[in-house]
């Protein structure tokens, strides 16, 4: 497998009700179809041998016979190489069951007996059927063929793939208190298979849709769901063939209802992500403390390796962060706006509601910052005047973020001052004995430096010291005048782009878990939901404000030429890495793969991903040391680098191992 991606499908053939012959080459069709599409394991409906509404014909040694002889059938003439799961009425004992039987390359692997027989409104089963926990037998032996396992406790285990194994459950075993799925969840299922016949009423598919989607988080599984199809109406009930993949609570795909021709849904599930995620969730494994059933049974196969086709069949989102449905977006700023409010409302109530100063640049981070303040001090009914936004314009700074920063303080109704950081930079470098980027400071006045500055080449903008002084000048002043709120986000702390003791240090930092491709939309969110008039056009005009310290001096036109995307890498890729690395803990090597799926703002080559991948994790461990001693902010998604909650990580950690996993193939 591919990454450790499996592709599986749920099948929905056309239906003869009562006709097992017709049914046989239905599911061979399909399984040929399949087989094309490079799939691995493929799930068809409840009863799909003979269908689900054959009623009291289910009694009739005709009907019970043509579905045996179907299954037989299947298996001498089986035209997939990889796993299929298909439904049929099997008599065991002198008790019929209703089965889901397991086929490995034409080898039957086992018989899964329903646990829980429906017998209400329009549901007859146990008329029928008989319940797993009645059958007598742990085997069954088929005309022809070798004693297979029976029973609802078989778990089907890859010899070679530790990550797959896979368990089986049929419709309404879903539906109960405890699900046999999660039973086997929690011996080690990583896939789960549901075999159903759902009739369609009015709200159910979206119930269904909320249980496998829910029952797929619950057991941090991969969940196929196959219902049959139009052609199993009768009578009385409807059927939509709703089908279903879920992964571990998101919805990979799903099926349009009511198709009148066979439905063949497709999805690669990630077997590497299912098992991270249950290491990582130490409760877990500590949940089958609480399971008293006998232990299940083994039943072993080796998958044969296939020729996995690209692209993946299935989403892989170039922005994690932000949701591409625009409903989605606006509850997502919503709530994490709600989030930041409420974490710095309770900073300031356990202060006696202080005044609070924040360094306003006019770029997107400082606004973000300044918006969440001035919306909690009306949320705690403090006056906006006891906010103190201070701009500090240095030798980067230009006319149009001094001019928004100038006009939103004062659009917004706090109190507001103006720094010129650059005497006192000029002093600092003279104490220090530092000649920025070379440039001799006797006799310098700001103006002759600043005009010596611009006419610098772009191959000699670069003095660390002369942006470092800069940013601690800043910061220094905004220490000094009361208690600091933070502005830089979790994007800049992943790849160190702060300066530490410097915008890396506040006393509170609204803004510490928010991804640097979301403060945008967060800005536009607030602009547009909160404000109006100037106010709104200021903040729009900041939301799209090319990114940048303002730290070098600006070209002899006044525009910015520090675009930190520039120097570091385009952030939606850096917040691509962050989150498959911290979230999923996905080595590079895969990373660098679903870089390469995913379609971003704008295309990358496999060269230029590799290049910005190799930058993320070399900034990323290197700067350890700042995201070690950050101040206090809230959570607001699933990434964090909290030193105190999300994230600990030894700051002299070797990156050695995540770069040689990018080596080899890779165009390094």
């Amino acid at each position: 497998m591919l990454h450790g991606f499996l592709r599986v499908a749920a099948a929905v053939p056309l239906v003869r009700v009562g006709d097992p012959g017709f049914h046989l080459e239905q599911h061979r069709a399909l399984l040929r179809e399949a087989a094309q599409a490079g799939v691995h394991l493929v799930v068809f409906p409840e009863l799909s041998l003979t269908g689900y509404t054959c009623g009291d014909l289910f009694g009739q040694a005709t009907l019970q016979r043509s579905a045996l002889q179907a299954l037989l059938g299947l298996l001498d003439d089986f035209p997939f190489a990889g796993i299929a799961i298909v439904g049929l009425p099997l008599v065991v004992d002198d008790q019929l069951f209703n089965v889901a039987a397991v086929i490995h390359g034409g080898t039957l692997l086992g018989l899964v007996p329903k646990s829980y027989l429906p017998t209400y409104k329009e549901f007859y089963e146990s008329r029928w059927f008989a319940a797993a926990a009645l059958a007598r037998s742990r085997e069954v032996t088929l005309p022809g063929h070798a004693a297979v396992p029976f029973g609802s406790d078989l778990l089907f285990r890859d010899r070679q793939i530790s990550e797959l194994a896979l368990g089986v459950e049929i419709c309404e075993d879903l539906w109960m208190p405890i699900a046999p799925s999660s039973r086997l969840a929690l011996a080690g299922a990583t896939v789960l298979a549901n075999l159903s016949a759902s009739n369609e009423i009015i709200g159910k598919a979206n119930y269904r849709r909320q249980l496998v989607v829910n029952q797929s988080g619950r057991c941090i599984a991969a969940y196929i769901y196959a219902s049959c199809g139009v052609h199993e109406s009768s009578t009385d009930l409807v059927f939509g063939g709703h089908c279903l993949i879920a992964e571990n609570g998101t919805l990979l795909a799903e099926t349009p209802r009511y198709q009148r021709q066979a439905q063949l849904l497709v999805a690669d599930v990630d077997l590497d992500r299912l098992r991270g995620d249950r290491v990582r969730t130490t409760s877990f494994a500590a949940s089958a403390l609480y399971e008293s059933a006998p232990a299940l049974r083994q039943v072993p196969f080796t998958l044969e390796p296939t020729a996995q086709p690209l692209p993946l069949r299935r989403w892989i989102d170039p922005q994690p962060f932000v949701p591409q449905q625009k409903e989605q977006l606006r509850e997502r700023c919503e709530e994490i706006f709600q989030i930041q409010m409420a974490g710095l409302a309770k900073r300031l109530e356990q202060l006696g509601r202080p005044p609070v100063v924040l360094g306003i640049s006019g770029g997107l981070d400082s606004t973000l910052a300044l918006l969440v303040t001035v919306k909690t001090f009306d949320l705690l009914g403090v006056p906006r005047h006891q906010i103190t936004g201070i701009t500090m314009p240095g030798f980067g700074t230009t006319h149009a973020t001094r001019s928004n920063a100038l006009a939103l303080m004062e659009q917004l109704g706090i109190s507001s001052r103006e720094i010129d950081i650059r005497p006192l930079c000029l002093a600092e470098w003279r104490a220090l004995g530092h000649a920025p980027f070379g440039i001799r400071l006797e006799g310098q006045s700001i103006e002759s430096l600043e005009a010596q500055l611009r006419a610098l080449p772009p191959e000699r903008r670069n003095d660390l010291v002369f942006e470092n002084v800069q940013a601690r000048m800043r910061t220094s002043l905004l220490m000094n005048s009361g208690l600091v709120i933070g502005t830089g986000d979790v994007s800049e702390l992943a790849l160190g782009w702060c300066t530490y003791n410097a915008d890396h240090m506040s006393m509170y930092n609204p803004n510490v878990s928010v991804p640097k491709t979301l403060v945008r939309f967060l800005v536009e969110w607030v602009a547009l939901h909160e404000f109006e008039g100037p106010t709104r056009q200021t903040l729009l005009a900041i939301a799209h404000t090319v990114i940048s310290p303002e730290l070098l001096p600006p070209d002899a036109q006044g525009q910015i030429v520090q675009a930190t995307e520039d120097t570091i890498g385009p952030y939606e890729l850096h917040d691509f890495f962050l989150y498959h690395l911290v979230r999923f803990g996905s080595p590079p090597r895969k990373i660098w793969f679903l870089a390469q799926q995913a379609s971003f703002s704008q295309p990358y080559s496999s060269e230029t991903i590799a290049h910005w991948l190799q930058v993320f994790l070399r900034r990323f461990f290197s700067q350890q040391f700042k995201r070690s001693c950050l101040p206090d902010g809230p959570k607001v998604g699933s990434i964090s680098l909290s030193p105190r909650g999300d994230w600990r990580m030894p700051s002299d950690a070797s990156v050695a191992a995540w770069l040689e996993d990018l080596r080899g193939e890779l165009p390094l």
